[in-house]
């Protein structure tokens, strides 16, 4: 294997001079460039001079009295180059500056100091990756489902969601990050490794491991369960966005299942995902409730990716589609009408919806996958408008 180029970007002298060091004793990597300043526009020499040494890795120290300007900088480097391996370093104790990085284009958040060690198997994962992603391509989208409140059906719109997305895409995963998640029930599977195996070993994972981690459905469906008790990674959080790297790089679609989890953990998740579907029921409490979980998410994810899906829709006299937008403050994205015997038998006996394919809902769920994976052009077909 050909050593790496790599280009260091510090304003701090020390930090570039261990950078450096710790590069160049990796063996694997050898520094091509040192520079103390930051980019500040498309058109700063800096970035001809970073372009010119050709790097295969962009490592940006994020200072914790100036992050912006590194932020930006990534964002720079990435809109210039694509390809570039940009690699974050900085404190862990700041997950607003880990997440800005991430959604600016970096790959690796590393905590400082780092070691040689960490680099090696940081590089080692971008490897990998890119080998990945040019047999696969274009990079995955990240779906997250999250309950208004308790019930309303979160885990079964994000289990059917992603059976119609491999029935019509395939290469896809599901993702349990429920407190104490059902997905596997809800598909009758016994996983053998759950998300938190996947988290604990996060810095040895790469795509081989990843799918060693999957249980598999009979229709192709890899599924990441949740573990066996509940769920703790507010810890963690700069750990998601490498664990959202490495699915996006191997799956065409991640449906992510938080169901009624509500804590940084979410937010986080919810952030670094392309949609946000925030499922409720049309009732008072529901809706009054997905106005309060919107109100709360926004606080750190774009409004624009929060969507509603209204879930065994009973039509309310005088309550229209208008007025569920301005209660909840949040377009509805998609209407699943209401079979609840039907569901509650395809929980009950572990039968995905998608195996009965003659009934309404079933198809509802085709229909949703459609509009997720053709955007708008979908809706003029779309089955299902429980407002008309």
């Amino acid at each position: 294997m050909s050593e790496l180029a790599v280009v260091i970007l510090a304003t701090d002298d020390e930090h570039r001079q261990i950078s450096t060091m710790l590069v160049d004793g990796t063996g694997i990597a050898r520094t091509a460039q040192s520079l103390r300043d930051y980019p500040v526009g498309a058109s700063d020499p800096i970035i001809r001079r970073v372009h010119d040494a050709k790097p295969d890795v962009v490592l940006v120290h994020i200072p914790t009295d100036n992050a912006a300007a590194a932020i930006r900088a990534i964002e720079l480097f990435h809109n210039e180059n694509p390809k570039y391996g940009i690699f974050a370093v900085g404190s862990l104790s700041h997950p607003h500056n880990i997440v800005n990085a991430m959604r600016a284009g970096a790959r690796e958040f590393l905590d400082w100091p780092t070691t040689s060690t960490q680099l090696v198997e940081a590089f080692a994962r971008l490897i990998s990756s890119q080998r990945k992603a040019n047999v696969q391509g274009v990079r995955g989208k990240v779906y997250s489902v999250i309950n208004a409140k308790g019930g309303s059906g979160a885990t079964t719109i994000a289990v059917n969601t992603a059976l119609a997305l491999q029935s019509t895409t395939g290469t896809t995963a599901l993702v349990d990050m429920a407190p104490l998640g059902h997905t596997a029930l809800h598909l009758n599977l016994k996983p053998t490794f759950t998300v938190n195996d996947a988290i604990r070993n996060l810095h040895r994972l790469d795509s081989s491991l990843m799918e060693g981690y999957m249980s598999r459905h009979d229709c192709g469906l890899h599924v990441l369960a949740a573990g066996m008790e509940p769920l703790s990674l507010d810890s963690s959080i700069s750990d998601f966005a490498r664990l959202f790297d490495l699915l996006t790089a191997q799956y065409k679609q991640v449906v992510i299942d938080i169901s009624s989890r509500l804590d940084s953990t979410t937010k986080v998740i919810c952030e670094l995902s392309d949609l946000v579907m925030l499922v409720a029921q049309a009732d008072v409490a529901s809706l009054w409730s997905a106005s309060k979980v919107q109100s709360y998410l926004s606080s750190g994810v774009s409004k624009d990716k929060i969507r509603l899906v209204l879930n065994r829709f009973r039509k309310i006299r005088g309550f229209d589609q208008d007025d569920v937008e301005t209660t909840t403050n949040t377009k509805v994205l998609w209407q699943v009408p209401n079979q609840y015997e039907i569901v509650a038998t395809s929980i009950d006996r572990g039968v995905p919806l998608s195996n009965q394919n003659h009934s309404e809902i079933a198809r509802s769920f085709v229909g949703l996958a459609s509009l997720l994976t053709h955007g708008e052009t979908a809706q003029k077909g779309k089955p299902f408008s429980i407002f008309r």
